[in-house]
């Protein structure tokens, strides 16, 4: 029974479906109605040791990590609980998981909640100890929250990226994680492609001197995005900032920390170090009709302890070049580190150029995806009582994600420390929102959100 309380990447093995497009293919959103009622505390797999998985969050990428558990390798996942903030969202994925898993879905109406509390009565579903996984794939602004309640009750967590919006939401996922491992509780975090195989056999080469010594890294992420249009009158002020997470720093941080936090990852691994400070430039096209807080145009500069770099270009604007790879410069030689979407693309070449003519060597595609050998290893840590806690790791990779936003909206070089001791947040009320609450600002009347305007903007 509900109570009335009221989120890009392949689905896996047996898939080269995006979790988006999970959704869309798998089955189509039907008509919402409201139910009532109460959890059940805890739910048994009847003749089995499945691991249950509680969903909190059912849009594309909720739904394709549902999909990758159940498609992990050795696995008995069975899905016994759903929340989320739409009824329509629940339904849409509840559908499509069924129609795909049938025998592994078990989530009737007294299991699927709505609103903002509906986390928790989730989470209760599931058996504290058992193995059972809470999968935290909502909102960045609410993270924090799901994170300490999911730890607090015991049971294992898979948080999809990001991990919080601003510096005291990232200190909150650090202190969870740490309660985390004094509890034995195990933590995935979203940042797949440090499972990629390829990806850990350059970084096995590159500890040996192929590349010698790191210069310099550069990631890429560059594609047509459509701008946001004004809210529409008929759509609810608070409904409009969640039901587009992407365009409000609130919700998920924005768009280019929502999105590159994986490239971020990706150059805090290479250069095997946490970035000391950052600087970089960010703006928008001429006349833009994008009505949302983001910019569309981004470039940052980390520097690590000793002195190498890394940089990440970022362009979202259509019918413009694109490019989705992240490079590595040694004193040797250069290496592709990943390529389009994540994939596993990883090749050194002979010298400092880059290009299929110079390719030294090459590892072979990948099997499977990056998200599906996360969770394979995520499972298999729990069948085997292996540690798994990638929270205080997903945490400093946000924060360097952190740095390179501020460092951009505000127009000034920003460090490490300044954005660890930072208390500034985007919304302090986030975590006592109700559905009929009030969203933090509003459009001006023209129908654009405040946006950043370097050498005025503070966000640390």
């Amino acid at each position: 029974m509900k109570t009335t309380n009221r989120d890009d990447s392949p689905a896996g093995k047996a898939s080269d479906l995006t979790r988006r497009q999970f959704l869309s293919r798998s089955g189509s959103a039907i008509t919402s109605s409201v139910l009532a009622g109460v959890a059940i505390p805890h739910v048994h797999a009847a003749g089995s040791d499945a691991v249950q998985l509680a969903l909190i969050g059912c849009g594309g990428r909720g739904s394709g990590a549902v999909a990758n558990a159940m498609e992990a390798t050795g696995s008995t996942t069975k899905l016994v609980a759903m929340a989320d903030l739409y009824e329509d969202r629940l339904q849409s994925s509840h559908t499509a998981l069924n129609a795909k898993f049938e025998q592994r879905v078990d989530v009737p109406s007294e299991r699927q909640f709505i609103g903002f509390e509906a986390f928790k009565q989730a989470i209760d579903c599931l058996r504290p100890g058992s193995g059972d996984i809470a999968m935290l794939t909502g909102y960045a602004g609410f993270r924090p929250r799901h994170l300490e309640y999911a730890v607090e009750r015991g049971v294992n967590v898979f948080m999809e990226k990001s991990f919080a919006v601003d510096p005291p939401g990232i200190r909150r996922v650090i202190a969870a994680g740490e309660a985390a491992a004094k509890k034995g509780v195990k933590i995935a975090a979203g940042l797949m492609c440090r499972h990629s195989r390829n990806r850990m056999e350059l970084m096995k080469r590159i500890g040996e001197g192929e590349l010698g010594e790191i210069m310099f890294s550069r990631a890429y992420r560059m594609q047509g995005i459509p701008p946001m249009p004004a809210r529409p009158a008929d759509k609810a002020e608070l409904e409009w900032h969640l039901r587009n997470f992407t365009k409000f720093y609130w919700v998920s941080g924005g768009l280019w920390s929502e999105m590159d936090i994986h490239q971020i990852d990706e150059l805090c691994w290479i250069h095997g170090a946490l970035p000391v400070s950052a600087h970089g430039v960010g703006g928008r096209v001429a006349k833009s009709q994008d009505h949302s807080q983001n910019l569309d145009s981004f470039s940052v500069e980390w520097t690590f302890p000793n002195g190498s770099k890394g940089y990440d270009v970022v362009r979202y604007i259509p019918k413009t070049e694109t490019e989705f790879a992240t490079f590595i410069h040694g004193t040797k030689r250069a290496a592709q580190f990943s390529g389009m979407t994540h994939a596993g693309t990883t090749q050194t070449y002979k010298d400092q150029r880059v290009g299929r003519e110079h390719i030294d060597w090459r590892a072979p595609k990948e099997e499977l995806t990056a998200w599906q050998m996360h969770w394979n290893d995520f499972l298999d840590a729990i069948r085997n009582n292996k540690p798994f806690n990638e929270a205080k790791r997903a945490a400093e990779s946000n924060l360097a994600a952190i740095m390179g936003r501020a460092a951009m909206h505000m127009g000034r070089t920003i460090t490490w420390e300044e954005a660890m001791a930072s208390n500034f947040q985007f919304f302090p009320g986030a975590d006592k929102l109700t559905l009929d609450g009030e969203a933090p600002f509003t459009a001006d009347a023209d129908g654009f959100y405040p946006a950043p305007v370097p050498g005025i903007w503070t966000e640390i």
